[in-house]
C-alpha cells in the first residue's frame, strides 16, 4: 500500500535546524474519488447512457441546422407573443421586486429583533423558492386560466423569493451605525430604515431587479409549455408539426430582444455600482 502511504499520509520533513515540519495530506484525492462515485451513481439512477450521447447527439445539430434560414415572413405573427413574453417579465419583475422589499426587510436581523417575524418571513421565502417556476406557472394556470396572466404570477413569485433572499442578506452586511444613532435620538425604526440602510442598500437592490427582469425574459419564454403565453406557446406549436423555420425566426427574435434587454442592464447596473 505505498501508494495509499504517498497519496493520503501525511509527510514530515527535517529542516536544518533540527526541527521537524508535517505537511498534511491532500484531500484533493479523496473528494476526487467521491465525486466519480456520486458521478456513476448519479447516471445509473437517471438511466444516462454515454453512448446513446455520443451516438445520439449529433441530431440536436441537424434540428438546428433545420431551422435556418429562417421564415422571415413568420416576423409578424410571432411578434404579438413575443411583446407577451416582454410584459409578463416586466410586470412580474416590477410586483415581485416591490413585494420582495417588506419582506426582507422584515427578514433582516438587523433590523427586526421578533424572533417569531423573522422565523415567519424566512420560511416564507424559503418554502416559495423550493416552487419551481414552471411548477408555479402550471399551478396558476388552472387558478386564473391558460395565457399571459398565469406566467406573470409565476414570474412575480419567482422574482419575490429571489430578491427578497438577496436583498436580506444585503441589509444585514450593511453599517447599522448611522441606524443605530438615529434609534438613540428618538427616531422610528421605518423613519432610521429609510434614512440610514435604505441608502445603502438601494445600488445593489436596483441592480439584482435589473439582473432578474434580464433573466426572466428568458424564463417567460419557456412557460408557454404550461400555458402561460408568451413565445412558448408557439415555440411549442411550431415544434409539434416540425415548421423548424418558423422557429428558427423565433429564436432569432427572442435573441436579439435577450441581448438589447441584458445590454441595456448591463449598462445600468455598471452605472449603478
Amino acid at each position: 500500500m505505498a501508494w495509499y502511504d504517498k497519496i493520503f499520509k501525511s509527510k514530515k520533513f527535517v529542516l536544518k535546524n533540527g526541527k521537524t515540519v508535517e505537511e498534511k495530506a491532500s484531500r484533493a484525492p479523496f473528494y476526487t474519488i467521491l465525486v466519480i462515485i456520486v458521478v456513476i451513481i448519479s447516471g445509473e439512477l437517471t438511466g444516462f447512457e454515454l453512448n446513446v450521447l455520443l451516438n445520439r447527439g449529433y441530431q440536436f445539430f441537424n434540428i438546428v441546422a433545420k431551422m435556418f434560414p429562417p421564415n422571415w415572413s413568420y416576423v409578424s405573427k410571432a411578434f404579438p407573443a413575443l411583446m407577451d413574453t416582454i410584459k409578463m417579465s416586466f410586470i412580474g419583475s416590477f410586483i415581485g421586486a416591490v413585494v420582495a422589499v417588506p419582506f426582507a426587510v422584515i427578514a433582516s436581523r438587523n433590523i427586526v429583533h421578533s424572533k417569531i417575524l423573522l422565523a415567519i418571513a424566512r420560511v416564507v421565502i424559503s418554502l416559495l423558492r423550493t416552487i419551481p417556476t414552471i411548477v408555479a406557472a402550471l399551478i396558476a394556470t388552472y387558478i386564473f386560466g391558460l395565457g399571459t396572466m398565469a406566467g406573470t404570477v409565476a414570474i412575480t413569485l419567482f422574482t419575490f423569493t429571489y430578491i427578497a433572499k438577496q436583498l436580506y442578506e444585503i441589509i444585514e452586511s450593511v453599517d447599522m451605525g448611522a441606524f443605530e444613532a438615529m434609534e438613540s435620538i428618538g427616531t422610528t425604526r421605518i423613519r432610521a430604515f429609510f434614512a440610514a440602510i435604505l441608502p445603502q442598500i438601494l445600488p445593489s437592490y436596483l441592480s439584482i431587479s435589473l439582473y432578474a427582469f434580464e433573466g426572466n425574459v428568458r424564463y417567460a419564454s419557456i412557460l408557454g409549455y404550461v400555458g402561460a403565453g408568451g413565445l412558448g406557446q408557439i415555440i411549442n406549436d411550431n415544434l409539434g408539426w416540425r415548421n423548424y423555420p418558423n422557429v428558427g425566426m423565433i429564436l432569432i427574435e427572442l435573441f436579439v430582444v435577450v441581448f438589447l434587454i441584458e445590454s441595456l442592464s448591463h449598462y445600468l447596473r455598471s452605472r449603478l455600482t
